[in-house]
C-alpha cells in the first residue's frame, strides 16, 4: 500500500463541478489501495477578491488579520472536498494547518515552514479515512497565531506533508498536463518532459517557470520528495521530478537542455559612477538588501583607469523598483555617484539542463539563436546547469522560441493544453 500526498490548486477545484472531479480522482486513488492525502488551495479566486475586500475596509490591514482572513478559502475548499468524498461512500476528514501539525515561523504573510508533526493526519489515515489538509496555512509554535505560507504555499504544504508522513510520492495537480520544455502559451510546440531532476526543476522554477513554486521544489529537493506534476482535467501521465542523487544512470542519461524558462517580470539598475575601491558593492548591495529588495543577475564593468569609477548593473523584480529607488537615493547621500538608471522594460531568458555540464557549445548555439533573431543579448549569468540573459522586454517572446527551436525542443505536434487559466 502506497500513500500518497496529492495537492490541487485553485483552478482544480474552482467551481462544485471541478470540486466533484477532484473527488472522483481521489477516491479512485483510494480504491486502488493507496492511503490518500489531499491538499487544497482556495476556489479559484478567492483569495484575490478576499484581499480585494480587506483593502476596500482598509489600506493596511494588519498582518496577522489578513492571515485570519486569507485562510478561510482553503478552509472552504477543504470542506466541500471533504463533503464531495463523503458522498461517494469514502471516510474523509478535514483539516486545517494547524490540526495538521504545520507549524511555522512569526513572519505573517510569508511564513515558513519550521516543523510538521502530523499525529492527527496518521492516526486518520490508520483508520482508514482520506485526509483533506486546507494548504497554504500554518499556525506559530508558541502563540498558536494563524499565519500564511505566500502564495503558491499550497505546494508547499504538500511537500512537507509528504516528507513528514514518508510519502511514496506528492502529485501536484494543476491545469497543464506536466512541465513543458517552454510555456505552451508562449510556445505552442512546447514538449512535455517525462522525467527531470528536482536540480533542474529548481533552475526552472527559479527563472520564471510557474508551473511548481520555488519554495516547494527547494523543500523537494532538501528532503528527497518525488514530484509527480499532473493535471486534474486530464488522466495523462505527467511529470516525474525525482531528487538529483536517485540514480547515475537517471543524470547519465538526461538530455542535454530540459528547457527554456523565461521571465517578463524583471527591471534593471544601473549604478553609473561609482567609486571602484573595496567595500564600494558591499555597501551597495548592503543598502539594497536592507530595503528588502531581493536581487538577481550582477554585472559590473571595467573600471576606468583616468577617474577610477565603475558602473554596476542588477536586475530584480520591477515590484522591488520602487524600494530600490529609495534606498538608492539614501546611498547617493554617502557615496558620490554619478546617476543611477532604471530600465523596467527588461526580460529573462534561461536556457536549463544538467546535460550542459559535459557538452560543450551550448552557449555558442544559445548566442548563435538569439543572433539570428536579431535578438540584442543585455546581461549574461551562468551557473553548472543554466544560462540566463537579459533581452528587451518586446523581444522576450520571440527568444525564447528561437532558442526552443535551435534546441531541437519542438514537438512534432501541438501535445500542450492548458485546460484552466493559470498553469497552477
Amino acid at each position: 500500500m502506497a500513500l500518497i500526498v496529492c495537492k490541487f490548486g485553485g483552478s482544480s477545484v474552482s467551481d462544485a463541478a471541478s470540486i466533484q472531479r477532484v473527488a472522483d480522482r481521489i477516491v479512485a486513488t483510494k480504491a486502488g489501495g493507496n492511503d490518500v492525502v489531499a491538499v487544497v488551495s482556495a476556489m479559484g479566486d478567492t483569495t484575490d477578491e478576499l484581499v480585494d475586500l480587506a483593502q476596500e475596509i482598509s489600506p493596511d490591514p494588519p498582518s496577522r488579520e489578513m492571515d485570519i482572513l486569507l485562510t478561510a478559502g482553503e478552509r472552504i475548499s477543504m470542506a466541500l472536498l471533504a463533503i464531495a468524498i463523503d458522498a461517494r461512500g469514502v471516510n474523509a476528514q478535514a483539516f486545517t494547518g494547524q490540526q495538521a501539525g504545520v507549524i511555522t515561523d512569526t513572519s505573517h504573510g510569508n511564513a515558513r515552514i519550521i516543523d510538521v508533526s502530523p499525529s492527527r493526519i496518521q492516526r486518520t489515515l490508520g483508520a482508514g479515512n482520506v485526509a483533506i489538509v486546507a494548504g497554504f496555512q500554518g499556525v506559530t509554535a508558541h502563540t498558536n497565531d494563524v499565519t500564511t505560507l505566500g502564495r503558491g504555499g499550497s505546494d508547499t504544504t504538500a511537500v512537507a506533508l509528504a516528507a513528514a508522513l514518508g510519502a511514496s510520492v506528492c502529485e501536484i495537480y494543476t491545469d497543464v498536463d506536466g512541465v513543458f520544455t517552454a510555456d505552451p502559451r508562449i510556445v505552442p510546440t512546447a514538449r512535455r518532459i517525462d522525467r527531470m531532476t528536482s536540480e533542474e526543476m529548481l533552475e526552472l522554477a527559479a527563472n520564471g517557470a510557474k508551473i511548481l513554486h520555488l519554495r516547494a521544489v527547494e523543500y523537494a529537493r532538501r528532503y528527497g520528495v518525488t514530484l509527480h506534476v499532473r493535471s486534474s482535467f486530464s488522466d495523462r501521465t505527467g511529470t516525474l521530478v525525482v531528487p538529483p542523487d536517485s540514480t547515475e544512470e537517471d543524470t547519465m542519461e538526461a538530455p542535454i537542455i530540459s528547457g527554456v524558462a523565461h521571465d517578463p517580470s524583471q527591471a534593471k539598475v544601473t549604478v553609473v559612477g561609482i567609486p571602484d575601491v573595496p567595500g564600494m558593492a558591499a555597501r551597495l548591495f548592503e543598502v539594497v538588501a536592507g530595503a528588502g529588495v531581493n536581487v538577481d543577475m550582477i554585472v559590473q564593468n571595467v573600471s576606468a583607469s583616468a577617474t577610477g569609477l565603475t558602473d554596476i548593473s542588477f536586475t530584480l523584480p520591477a515590484s522591488d523598483v520602487a524600494a530600490a529607488h529609495t534606498a538608492l537615493d539614501q546611498l547617493r547621500s554617502e557615496i558620490a555617484i554619478t546617476d543611477v538608471r532604471y530600465n523596467d522594460q527588461i526580460g529573462k531568458l534561461s536556457l536549463i539542463g544538467a546535460g550542459m555540464r559535459s557538452h560543450p557549445g551550448v552557449s555558442a548555439k544559445l548566442f548563435g539563436a538569439l543572433r539570428d533573431a536579431g535578438v540584442n543579448i543585455e546581461m549574461i549569468s551562468t551557473s553548472e546547469i543554466r544560462i540566463s540573459v537579459v533581452t528587451a522586454a518586446a523581444d522576450l517572446d520571440v527568444a525564447v522560441r528561437a532558442v526552443h527551436t535551435a534546441f531541437d525542443l519542438d514537438a512534432a505536434e501541438v501535445e500542450a493544453v492548458v485546460y484552466g487559466g493559470t498553469g497552477r
